[in-house]
């Protein structure tokens, strides 16, 4: 059975057809030409769009020339009352301000230092897990927020505060599309940039609770009670160039992106992950095999997830979290030999990449063993990118490798999941791909043997 994909749009539509489509979902909004292409062109009346799918172009792109290619603020247009000027939207010495004080806080060491707050997240989500019919984005989402929590800032999601960005946090995410009128429109910066309503304010909620949790840290770091944990390293890490760290207000953008990069996108992976255990249980019974390795885990137990790695790889490839990225060509450029103009938006689509089908072998099948193929591992390093590649890598990469595998054993060691028949979910892309209509799967506890 091959896993799920949208259908894609009819090869030419109108402008107005292809923005209503695009703002309901991103994913079927494209032709299915797109997973053969080397390069498209799209035209709008104000600006001009190109896919880039060739791997040697999205080296230039992402590796060998990012400063050529600055983030796109069309992306931005959408994101920024909840993101403001976090390091995902910044561009130039700012951003690369931003990277010197966070990376750190993400390096190998670190992810050691964060792996029992990761376990005890773990634990908890299969004590709530239940069984029956069990939506599992919903747990999913309630699981990753945990994680977010508990390595940031020390606290569980029971705590009154977390609990209540995870609350608002829901509801931004059903109230936000990816792309707004003003990605497609150049309105100028007075004019009101189309955010619903009820965006607007859960996203003025949710900075809120932030600015809180941050203002209280920065307390406790300036009276030498904080723990040792993301928050406090991030926000005592200064700039090796300028010596200043973040203020309270940068920080408050800051942690808004760890909450939406590390919650909504691991969510995402983690419920398609479970999906596919359910539609293979074949493999879902290797994983559970190998989770058996959990016993009193440590940090050196990752290196004992084999399966579990290549399996989270494999869903990660067939269901990318973040589905495209816009960069902003800011001079003329010239690829496969057509004229790019500056200003012209190049979208990078890890959604078609990942399932493009002049590169991989069975491009729309579930194969973990593909990773230890030849074709699996020049794909790996030329057309793999569900963090993006080059100096923009997610920060985060490490981490969300480790938290995948780890709760992906986890639950499967402790849980069998199983479809139900007339219930597979169709993927659409909001913030990060989802499913419509959830992801409903049938959850019994297995037998301890």
């Amino acid at each position: 059975m091959i896993p799920p994909k949208p259908k894609p749009r009819a090869d030419r539509v109108s402008l107005w057809r292809y923005m209503r489509l695009f703002r309901q979902d991103i994913l079927s909004a494209q032709p299915a030409r797109l997973y053969r292409a080397w390069m498209a062109e799209f035209k709008t009346p104000f600006f001009s769009s190109f896919m880039v799918n060739e791997p040697a172009l999205l080296d230039v792109v992402l590796k060998e020339r990012p400063d050529d290619f600055p983030k796109s603020d069309r992306i931005g247009e959408g994101l920024r009352p909840l993101l403001g000027d976090s390091v995902f939207l910044t561009n130039g010495e700012t951003w690369k301000r931003q990277r010197r004080i966070i990376d750190p806080a993400f390096e190998g060491g670190r992810l050691r230092d964060t792996f029992p707050a990761m376990l005890a997240a773990a634990e908890a989500a299969c004590a709530r897990m239940g069984s029956g019919e069990v939506e599992v984005e919903e747990a999913m989402s309630h699981a990753a927020a945990d994680v977010i929590f508990r390595t940031l800032f020390s606290i569980p999601i029971e705590h009154e505060v977390a609990a209540q960005v995870f609350t608002q946090f829901r509801d931004y995410q059903r109230t936000q599309p990816i792309l707004n009128l003003a990605a497609f429109l150049p309105l100028p910066r007075f004019l009101p940039r189309g955010h619903r309503r009820r965006t607007r304010e859960t996203a003025k909620a949710i900075r809120g609770l932030i600015t809180r949790l941050t203002a209280e840290r920065m307390a406790e770091i300036e009276a030498g009670t904080a723990p040792d944990d993301l928050a406090t390293k991030i926000m005592t890490t200064a700039d090796p160039l300028t010596g200043q760290t973040f203020s309270t207000a940068e920080m408050v953008d800051q942690v808004a992106i760890f909450f939406l990069a590390g919650h909504e996108t691991s969510a995402s992976a983690l419920a398609w992950t479970l999906y596919l255990m359910a539609l293979y249980p074949e493999w879902q019974d290797r994983v559970a095999e190998e989770a058996q390795a959990l016993e009193n885990p440590d940090f050196s137990v990752m290196s004992r997830l084999k399966l579990s790695r290549d399996v989270f790889r494999e869903a990660l490839r067939l269901y990318p979290p973040v589905p495209m990225m816009v960069r902003e060509a800011a001079c003329p450029e010239r690829f496969r030999d057509r004229d790019v103009p500056k200003g012209a938006q190049i979208v990078l689509s890890p959604w078609h990449l990942h399932r493009h089908e002049r590169l991989w072998d069975n491009p729309d099948g579930f194969d973990p063993n593909r990773w230890q193929t030849e074709n699996g591992r020049r794909c790996m390093r030329e057309a793999y990118m569900p963090f993006s590649t080059g100096p923009r890598v997610c920060t985060g990469a490490g981490f969300a490798m480790v938290e995948g595998p780890l709760l992906l054993s986890m639950l499967l060691k402790r849980y069998r999941f199983e479809r139900i028949e007339g219930k597979d979910p169709v993927p659409v892309a909001f913030l990060t791909v989802r499913a419509k209509d959830g992801i409903h799967l049938s959850v019994t506890p297995r037998q301890e043997a």
